[in-house]
This record gives C-alpha cells, structure tokens and sequence, in this order.
C-alpha cells in the first residue's frame, strides 16, 4: 500500500490530547507523505489537514457526574463514528488519550479485525486499575509516554512501546522567558503569574472563580504582580464573565490560546490537575496544582485514587515537588498563599528547576519517529 492509500482515523477528546495528535500527525506525514485522517479532532490537528467529522468540544467533558449529563449525546457520537469507519474501514484506528470514550470504540473495531492503537496509556498506575482488562480488549498496540508504563503493560499481555513524552521536544530545555514576555506585551521586570484553570468548559465553571479570587488576594499583597489567564477562544465570554464577576476585570489579563508563551513568560503559574502541570513543569515554572469539581465526581474518584499525588509532576517526581490543593482545600486564601510562597523562594525554585530539567531529559525522545515505527509494525503484523 502507497503512502498515498494510507488512511488514518484518530479521536481526540481534549485539548491536550489534539496537541498530541497534533505531533503525531507529524510523524505519521514523515513517514506516509500521501496519507489522510479522518475523525474528531481539534485546531492543532486541523492545522495539518485532518477532517473532523464532529467538533472536538463534544467530547471535552470531565467527571463522572458531568458525563452523566452528556452521556446520551456522547455515546450517540460514538455509536455514529463507529459505523462509519466500519463503512469507510481505514487501515488503523489511534485513539488519543481519552480512554472512557476511545477504549469502547478500539474494542468494537478491533472486535470487526480494524487494527487499533490507543496512544497514551490510562493512568492505571493511578486508579482504576481495572481498565487494563479493557486495554486489553481494545488495543493491538499501546505508545506511552513515561518509561515505567511498557513494562507494567506487558506484564498484562498488552504489546506497548516508549515513545517519549511529544511535549519534551516541542518545550525548549531552557525556556526564554523575556522573549516570551515580549511576544506577550508583558512588562520585562517584576512578577508575573499565569493562571490556567483548564481547557474545559466544567473546569473553568468550578475553577476559574477561586483562581481570580486568588489572584485578587495576590494582588493585594503584591500589587505589582502582573496576571494572565490563557483561555481558548470559545471559552473566552464565560471566562470573561467569570473574570468580570470576581472583580478582576482589568487586572487579569486574559488570552487567546498561547499557554505555552505564558508558561514561558510567567514566574509561576496556578494551574488545574491535568497535562497542563506538565507543561509546566518541563518550562520549569514552580507551579500549584489545583482541582475542583461536583463533588459526586470528586468522592468517587477519589476512592479509586492509588497513589497520594495527582499531579503529574509529582507522580513523576515520586513526592510533592509541588503543592496539590484539591477540592475543598482549593480555596483562594491557599491557593494565594501557596502561588506567594514560589515567589518568595528562590532557593527553592532553583532547586525545582533541577529537577524539572532531570524530567525533561527523560522524556525526551524522537517520539514522531518513535510511533510511525510501532504504527508501522502494527500494520505489517
């Protein structure tokens, strides 16, 4: 088959899973120049040409009780997208990230013999270790992105490979931070925080209010902390509300897209559990970790949590390198208190640095080149 014929379906449900895609997309244009994918996807993959069957955002739902309410427009989604690439039959399905919504699918279409990839292993090293059971159903191939998860898989019969962490090699090793702050109108002296209560919409409802409140405490005790809130486009009028209801309109300047400039440019950041706090730990920023949700979702995940951290910088780390304020502990006073306390330290930011660094080499790998070998040699199986 010519590089030409090559056809590619993938999903990405979030945010960060379309900046994964995104990389991979690249890979997989290196190795197959004639190839097309077709899916749901969001701009980083429709930048290079991929045809989004459905908007990205019906898939960007988080917690158990918010997909509840969803879930019939959801699954109806699914059950479409799953149809028609049995009638369209590409040569392999890659589900990126996303496992709830992708490990169903993968299963049903490597279940009709359509070759399947799930790119991002499901944290079962976190919680719910029974989705192995599921990844083993689903996936003829696994491409993970922190190198203890291939030995944990194969263990379980699941084939998988290390292909590095694609965000280690877009992130420069050492981050420019005034040019950032140039490219971002930002004053070149004194101290900026960035502020990203997430990608979706549910995160930005529970989150973004503490976070301006913090913002406002910061303020007062420093008030010449410069504040920015990277927001994507289509959530900008509520964050704008939001912003407008906290009384911070003004003081927090809000943009479009462009978080790793305001990681790059910030001094430290206040940021929602997520791939995000690895963003930031590979620009080296002192960050705090902070999540909110309905707290049905939060009881129940957080009766299946496994290890004490759940940032991913702490879970790498294999202690609190970071500060976590979770649920009702994500309050402004902390988190204000915690977000001071990096910009008081700079012994300790130095000292995070290293380790950040240590992390970053890591995980750094040729990851495009990485996954179009494993793809490759899932398709001459």
């Amino acid at each position: 088959m010519t590089g030409e014929e090559r056809r590619f379906a993938l999903v990405a449900g979030e945010a960060s899973g379309d900046l994964l895609a995104g990389l991979l997309l690249d890979g997989l244009k290196a190795r197959w120049p004639g190839m097309s994918a077709v899916g749901i996807g969001g701009p980083q993959m429709l930048a290079r040409g991929f045809d989004s069957w459905w908007s990205q955002e019906k898939l960007a739902v988080r917690g158990y009780i918010e997909v509840l309410r969803h879930y019939a427009e959801i699954a109806g989604i699914r059950r479409q997208l799953r149809a028609r690439l049995l009638r369209e039959w590409p040569q392999l399905f890659i589900g990126v990230d996303a496992p709830d919504f992708n490990l169903e699918l993968e299963a049903a279409l490597r279940g009709r013999g359509m070759k399947t990839v799930h790119f991002v292993c499901p944290s079962i090293w976190a919680w719910r270790p029974e989705r192995i059971e599921k990844i083993r159903a689903a996936a003829d191939h696994v491409l993970c992105i922190f190198p203890f998860e291939p030995a944990l898989l194969e263990q379980q019969g699941v084939q998988a490979s290390y292909v590095g962490h694609p965000l280690a090699n877009v992130i420069p090793m050492q981050p420019d931070r005034a040019a950032a702050r140039r490219a971002l109108g930002l004053p070149e002296e004194g101290a900026v925080v960035a502020l990203l209560p997430g990608s979706r919409r549910s995160e930005l409802r529970y989150l973004a209010s503490r976070f301006f409140a913090a913002a406002a405490l910061m303020q007062r005790a420093q008030p010449a902390i410069t504040f920015i809130a990277p927001t994507l486009p289509s959530l900008r009028a509520e964050a704008e509300q939001l912003l407008a209801a906290s009384g911070m309109a003004g003081r927090v300047r809000l943009i479009d897209g462009q978080s790793h400039a305001a990681l790059a440019a910030c001094d430290a950041t206040l940021i929602a559990s997520g791939t995000a706090t690895l963003e930031a730990a590979l620009f080296k920023r002192p960050m705090v970790i902070a999540y909110n949700m309905n707290r049905m979702s939060w009881r129940l995940m957080h009766r299946q949590q496994l290890q004490p951290w759940v940032g991913l910088p702490n879970i790498l780390c294999g202690e609190f390198v970071v500060p976590e304020l979770l649920q009702d502990a994500a309050t402004p006073e902390a988190l204000a208190e915690a977000t001071l306390a990096w910009l008081q330290s700079p012994d300790e930011v130095r000292a995070l640095e290293r380790q950040f660094t240590a992390m970053h080499e890591q995980l750094r790998r040729d990851t495009p080149t990485l996954c179009a070998d494993a793809i490759q040699k899932v398709l001459e199986h």
